[in-house]
Formats: C-alpha cells, structure tokens, sequence
C-alpha cells in the first residue's frame, strides 16, 4: 500500500511536470536560451538601452493583436486600470534587469552572462524565504543540481571574471524580484494586459534613458540588426515574456525560476547551432544536471517515515 501512494503521487507529480503552466515555462526558456545570440549580435550594431528600448516595444506591437481576441477585455474598466497599473509595477525590476543584463553582454562573455543570468535560481528562494510558500528540501537540492550543472556548462573550462559580470549578476537580482512579483500578479489580472503594460514601460523608459545618456538612433545600425532586433523582439519578448506570465499563473516562483534556468543550456546549443561554438562533454553533463533539478524540484514523494 506504501508502494502504491509513493507511485501515486509520483505519477501526479510528473503530471505536474507536464501541464501548460510548466510547458509554457519551458517554451519561454528556449526561446530565450537562443535570445542570447540575438542579443549578443545585436551589441555589434546598437548601444544597450537603444536595443532593449526598440525590442520591447515590438514586443508590446506583437500582443496588441490579442486584445482583439478577448471580447469584453476593457469591462470594467476599473479593472483594466488595476491590471495596467500592475503591469508597469512589474515593468520596474524588468526594465532595470533587461538593462543590466544587455549593458553586462558588452562586457563579457555569452558563457558568463548565461551562467550569471540563471543565478536568478538562487535569488528566488532566498527572496521568498518569509513568503507562506517557502521552498523545500526537494527544491533546495533541485537549486544545488541545477546550480552545479550552470557551472560545468559555463565557468567549468576556468573563464575568468570579466568587467561584466558583476552587471550580469544585478541583473540576475532583478530577474528574481520580476518572477517573484508575477507570480503574485499573474493569477488576479489579465496576462495581456500585464504583458503589454510592462514591455510598453520597458521599451519607452529604455529608450528615454538611451536619449539621456547620449546613445545613437541611427536608423542604419536598425535596419542591420533587423534579425538580432526581430527575434529579441517579437520571440524573446512578445513570445517568451508572455508564456512566462501565463506559466507563473500555475507555477510557484522557485519551481518556475528552475525551468526558466534551462535557458542556458538551450543558449549553449544556440551558440553552437548558429556560432559554431563547441559543446563539450563537460558542457553536456552540466545540461544533464540542471534537467536532473528541475524534475526533482517538481516530483512529490512520499518516503518512508516522511510527513509529506
């Protein structure tokens, strides 16, 4: 009878693994695992905040197409008002880490910034650790996993630390603050609403900030980032950004932020698919780990002499 519970509650925990909220978060991390190498080609052309300004801006262009699709969407209107405000409260912390994050890829490599990134994993428990949803045992050694397998991925072959990755590690913070707060807002407002409200903020306040501080507007450096801006845009942001709303509406934060992680493996194959960057055994073995996390951080088992 024991055996038959802990195999129940095996097979609801891989259902779990299964459902939209965790394939929409999955989809989301690989679309932004191959958003590395667009953002990374997109500095050869672009400064910073210019390049985030005019991809999050696409990206709120690309959603406005589904409001169409909700009839009744703006009643009440009271409603609508809250669900914008949310959306630049959440617009905050994603400004300040597209930036942080785009500023440390000038500095740095795709390797670090992707390994730093995901740091985000880490961040999210310690930044949860007083919330009534605190994080497991299960989902610590889900971190640690996924946490040892980014190192053999990215810092393992003995990179050293560059000018960029104390950026990239702010950036990692702020990503953490940005799960954290949808997943509080994601289940009560409308997701194209928070979608579209928080990209319109980023893009125009980057691009504000951009003007500010004297960066170019050159239509010719555009016009030949088309591709590095197109993807950053309509797939990283209107694509990946949104899936990342609708996950978080079913998925806990530090469950979320491990999926969300695998966003470097899948930018390690980018790099190799399209920059012919090698992928080593090591490297491989370090993917296979942070997978080994993200399940074990997902599955309920019922030990012997556990309370669970």
């Amino acid at each position: 009878m024991a055996f038959d519970k802990n195999l129940e509650k095996t097979s609801t925990g891989m259902n779990r693994l299964l459902n939209a909220g965790h394939l929409g978060l999955f989809s989301a991390s690989l679309i932004w695992g191959f958003a590395f190498v667009a953002q990374r080609q997109g500095m050869e052309y672009m400064q910073p905040l210019t390049f985030n300004g005019i991809r999050f801006l696409l990206g709120t262009l690309s959603l406005l197409p589904l409001l169409w699709l909700k009839k009744g969407i703006f009643k009440p209107l009271i409603n609508v008002k809250s669900a914008l405000i949310m959306g630049l409260f959440a617009g905050i912390p994603l400004f300040f880490a597209a930036f942080f994050q785009q500023l440390g890829l000038k500095y740095t490599t795709a390797g670090n910034a992707g390994f730093i990134t995901s740091l985000y994993i880490v961040f999210v428990p310690l930044l949860s650790i007083r919330s009534k949803n605190r994080s497991t045992m299960q989902t610590w050694l889900g971190v640690i996993l996924a946490l040892g397998g980014l190192y053999f991925l990215s810092v393992f072959p003995g990179t050293s630390m560059q000018a960029g990755d104390l950026l990239v590690l702010t950036s990692a913070l702020f990503w953490a603050l940005h799960l954290i707060i949808l997943s509080y807002l994601s289940p009560k407002y409308d997701f194209r609403l928070l979608a579209i409200s928080q990209y319109l903020f980023t893009g125009v306040i980057s691009l504000l900030a951009g003007l500010a501080f004297g960066e170019p507007l050159n239509p010719t450096d555009v016009s030949d980032a088309w591709i590095p801006i197109l993807y950053a845009g309509v797939a990283s942001v209107g694509i990946g950004y949104t899936l990342q709303i609708v996950g978080q509406r079913k998925v806990r934060a530090d469950h979320a932020a491990l999926i969300l992680s695998l966003e470097a493996a899948f930018a390690a194959f980018g790099g190799w698919l399209i920059l012919e960057e090698t992928l080593s055994l090591v490297a491989l073995f370090g993917c296979l780990l942070m997978l080994s996390g993200v399940i074990i951080s997902q599955l309920r088992l019922n030990f012997p002499g556990s309370k669970a």
